[in-house]
């Protein structure tokens, strides 16, 4: 009497079989991860933007409320326009923003901020252009 209903030498899988599934991985992990990539930066590229028209509200209504411009962006947090000073998601710190001073050096410290990291956006603008 037979114990086993398969024989002794199909317990596994053969090498074309395994070939062709790693294949078949391959492929969609080839379509998979570009857009994963594309997606990632431009989450970032969006946080950025945010990031940028949440500061120059507030450097807005510190200018609307005390007639200048506040001296550096700690100043901001300091009178509670904002809770931290955001980080450029890209560069991944709060110290690379560029700041703007006005014209009149009499107004303040900063006048507009850009992002300091270096490279281009997905459309092809450079991001110290933002």
């Amino acid at each position: 009497m037979a114990s086993s209903k398969t024989p002794r030498g199909r317990a596994g899988f053969t090498l074309i079989e395994l070939l062709v599934v790693m294949s078949i991985i391959a492929l969609l992990l080839a379509v998979a991860v570009p857009r994963y990539f594309h997606s990632v930066t431009r989450a970032k590229e969006a946080v950025l933007k945010e990031n940028l028209t949440l500061i120059r509200d507030a450097l807005d209504k510190h200018y609307a409320d005390t007639g200048a411009y506040p001296a550096n962006m700690e100043a901001l947090v300091a009178r509670k326009y904002l809770r931290k000073v955001p980080e450029d998601p890209v560069t991944e710190s709060a110290s690379t923003w560029v700041l703007i001073p006005p014209e009149k050096r009499e107004s303040g410290g900063v006048y507009d901020v850009k992002s300091g990291a270096p490279g281009h956006s997905l459309a092809g603008e450079a991001y110290s252009t933002w």
